[in-house]
């Protein structure tokens, strides 16, 4: 019953995820409901995974908002958007703390990419006005093969 709930909120999340990447590189924003609903979820994955009250949730809880506060100067500074952070932080509920470092450290490598690919169309495009990064996919394509290792390999068993 538990490993079928933790395939049916996996399935879910990547699909939040996508979606995510649709929004974003369409309009350049990840919705607030779509960030409330992941966020919101996350107490039936505790439950799923078995996770404790003490200390598991309270370290979830943690680093969501740890996360939060970081890239809250991340948007303060104008280097990302407000959906993109509360997105990181939302995962933050999901993804044990070595899963969430993983995620960032590819989050970060996949979104540099992003960052010099979008500034070389724009250069060769000669477009004007300010560059905007849909940071979005890079956090997405970061999170879904972290979500499909762990937790997918455990439904095949």
């Amino acid at each position: 019953m538990q490993m079928a709930l933790i395939g049916i909120l996996t399935g879910g999340l990547i699909a939040a995820l996508v979606y995510a990447i649709w929004t974003d590189i369409r309009a350049r924003i990840i919705p607030n409901p779509l960030n409330a609903g992941i966020a919101l979820a996350a107490p039936l994955w505790w439950y799923a995974c078995g996770t404790a009250p003490w200390p598991g949730v309270a370290i979830q809880c943690a680093v969501a908002a740890i996360a939060l506060l970081i890239f809250m100067g991340a948007f303060a500074i104008g280097a990302m958007g407000g959906g993109d952070v509360k997105l990181i932080a939302a995962l933050g509920l999901w993804l044990v703390p070595l899963d969430f470092m993983r995620m960032i450290v590819w989050m970060s490598i996949g979104g540099g990419l992003l960052t010099v690919g979008m500034m070389a169309w724009h250069r060769l495009r000669k477009n004007e006005g300010k560059l905007e990064i849909p940071y979005g996919v890079a956090i997405a394509v970061a999170t879904i093969p972290i979500l499909a290792e762990r937790y997918f390999y455990q439904l095949a068993r």
